[in-house]
């Protein structure tokens, strides 16, 4: 019995009709239920209700055609970057020798990503003909914090770290960075990348691509390189 006393009595079309008269402003403060509505489209003046009908769907299309714009440009950046990181590995895997290796990588990272500082370190106890190298117990003192857990570390670094990666004169321009180890059956070397704004590299979103160019470079480089130095 008290369950039936307190269950509400369905509404009437006159009670909803009254009580829309004495609230006109009812849908402005309840625009999610007007595409909802059922009204015929009248000629004459009073077709407020019907015109903002139509005027809120036309948003909610423009907000429609707006996000899927936006995904259309991401997938399109997406294609080019799967592109120009396909052309990578096979010039990677075609390479004849270190200095050919060394010389792919940069040039595709300046040129074809349009990267503007780029870092490749390799690590071996003995000086390179080619390209930067330094001993593991070196970079372990510099940047021993960006060789740990073989991910892709991005943000804002400490200078002496950019100072290692970069160099002096360009470290003072990074104001962010992306940074990778070789590491494939030991740790080979370091593969760096950055950008005069502090935030282009805030996250490893976006630098999904590194990574993969980094673990074929990983499997590349000791044919071609017998003194670098492997460090498990």
């Amino acid at each position: 019995m008290t369950d039936q006393q307190d269950s509400p009595k369905p509404l009437d079309s006159e009670t909803v009709a009254a009580y829309l008269r004495l609230h006109p402003e009812f849908f402005i403060d309840h625009e999610e239920l007007i595409p909802e509505l059922r009204i015929p489209h009248q000629p004459g003046n009073a077709v407020s209700l019907v015109e903002r009908q139509v005027k809120l769907l036309r948003e909610r299309n423009i907000e429609m055609r707006h996000r899927l714009g936006q995904l259309m440009d991401v997938a399109r950046d997406n294609d080019r970057l799967f592109d120009k990181t396909r052309r990578l590995v096979l010039d990677l895997l075609d390479a004849g020798s270190l200095e050919e290796v060394v010389g792919v990588v940069e040039d595709s990272l300046r040129h074809e990503f349009q990267v503007p500082f780029v870092g490749l370190i390799l690590f071996s106890d003995n000086k390179l003909p080619v390209g930067r190298s330094v001993s593991s117990a070196e970079a372990h003192q510099q940047v021993g914090g960006l060789l740990s857990g073989g991910k892709t570390i991005c943000g804002v670094l400490r200078p002496h770290e950019l100072e290692f990666l970069f160099g002096k004169e360009d470290a003072a321009q990074v104001g962010s960075a992306a940074v990778v180890s070789l590491n494939h059956q030991g740790l080979h070397g370091i593969l760096a990348i950055g950008s005069a704004d502090p935030q282009h590299y805030k996250s490893s979103l976006g630098t999904l691509f590194l990574g993969y160019i980094a673990e074929v470079l990983a499997r590349v480089l000791p044919s071609f390189a017998t003194p670098l130095r492997s460090v498990r």
